[in-house]
């Protein structure tokens, strides 16, 4: 709107040119007339009745402001080649005269990029594919302006799992969406970078990578689909690579989210480390990460048999004295199951569900260490003295 004088100026200079002309036709004859020709089975388009040498002798409306009309060519074609679709032909017979500037003043979206473009000695237009109908239009006007044409990418759309085009129905449609759901930036740029372009079969890639490899030839002609399962397992590979004090930065306001407070628990660094294998996003971890902050016996206590009663007994009795690091805490479970003639999941999987309320977590042994020896003797008596 701060460029209205420009896009006046460079009208004018199409009018003068021969190029353009002003149009006065009523928007209910306008209407009439795309009714009628939507009867008879026709395309709806202006039909170029105040082009200057079909509009003499006809009366000049004094109170309707003009439009500005670009005088398309009516034979040939206009072509170019597209740096990703390759050759594109569109007849001219097919367009219609374009509206250049509104009777207000306001320029057309096709009139006002390629002036935008030219001031701003644009050398590559690259867009969605919905676009490719707008590029004949538009290099009309570079031509009638003696302007060189830019080169033009049209890069195929991105589609929801249902094949349509990407939209909020299909989920989180906004960057900011994406944080609050916990996915990493560089994660998401990967992902959309991947989207509708390759490099050979290289799935996870940094930025420095992607800046130095892309280029337009290996850019997809086909649509792309929009699958949330692979952005997650892409933001996974993230997660597991990033480093843990900036994962420990993330997830606890999500902590606390749930009602946690991070420093009466583990070193939240050394806890990070041990669940971030399992989590696809921040709150997934903040999720794994409350194993240590929560505790519920959520699943029906376990029916022990008496060998796995007495192992557990005997394993606590060890756990009193061991060194509380995950070494000597991992030999005391494997002599407890090798001294009780069971096999190892008859011990860890009980003495799993007592200490953490869960059916799964991470290596039982590490887990007691983060756990502290006190809270797992505590909750190991609970369990095993009210059996």
């Amino acid at each position: 709107m701060q460029r209205l004088a420009r896009y006046k100026e460079v009208a004018e200079q199409l009018i003068a040119d021969g190029h353009a002309y002003y149009d006065y036709m009523s928007r209910e004859d306008l209407e009439a007339l795309r009714k009628e020709q939507i009867a008879k089975g026709e395309k709806p388009r202006y039909d170029g009745r105040w082009r200057p040498e079909r509009a003499r002798g006809k009366t000049i409306p004094k109170d309707r402001p003009p439009v500005v009309r670009f005088r398309t060519p009516e034979t040939g074609e206009v072509a170019w080649n597209d740096l990703v679709k390759g050759p594109v032909a569109f007849p001219n017979a097919e367009l219609d005269d374009l509206v250049l500037l509104r009777a207000d003043g306001v320029p057309t979206y096709n009139f006002g990029v390629v002036v935008d473009d030219i001031d701003m000695k644009i050398t590559h237009v690259i867009r969605g594919d919905d676009h490719v109908n707008n590029t004949p239009r538009q290099i009309h006007i570079f031509s009638a302006l003696k302007k060189q044409l830019p080169f033009f990418a049209h890069v195929p759309m991105i589609l929801g799992a249902d094949g349509e085009r990407l939209s909020k129905r299909h989920g989180a449609t906004s960057v900011l969406e994406y944080q609050t759901l916990g996915t990493l930036p560089e994660a998401l740029m990967n992902y959309l970078a991947r989207l509708g372009w390759s490099h050979g079969d290289a799935e996870v890639f940094s930025k420095d990578d992607f800046l130095n490899w892309f280029d337009l030839e290996h850019v997809s002609r086909s649509a792309s689909q929009f699958n949330p399962e692979k952005l997650a397992w892409i933001n996974q590979q993230y997660i597991k690579n990033a480093p843990d004090a900036r994962l420990a930065a993330l997830v606890e306001p999500e902590l606390r989210k749930r009602g946690a407070q991070p420093s009466a628990g583990p070193p939240l660094e050394k806890l990070i480390r041990l669940v971030k294998e399992r989590a696809n996003s921040i709150p997934q971890l903040a999720d794994e990460a409350m194993l240590f902050y929560a505790f519920s016996m959520d699943s029906p206590r376990l029916a022990l048999e008496d060998a796995a009663r007495t192992a557990l007994r005997t394993l606590k009795a060890r756990l009193v004295s061991v060194p509380w690091e995950r070494g000597a805490i991992s030999d005391a479970i494997k002599d407890v199951v090798k001294a009780s003639g069971l096999k190892m999941p008859q011990v860890a999987m009980p003495l799993r569900h007592i200490v953490t309320g869960r059916t799964q977590t991470p290596s039982i042994d590490a887990v007691l260490e983060l756990l502290g020896r006190e809270m797992v003797l505590t909750r190991l008596a609970q369990y095993l003295e009210t059996d």
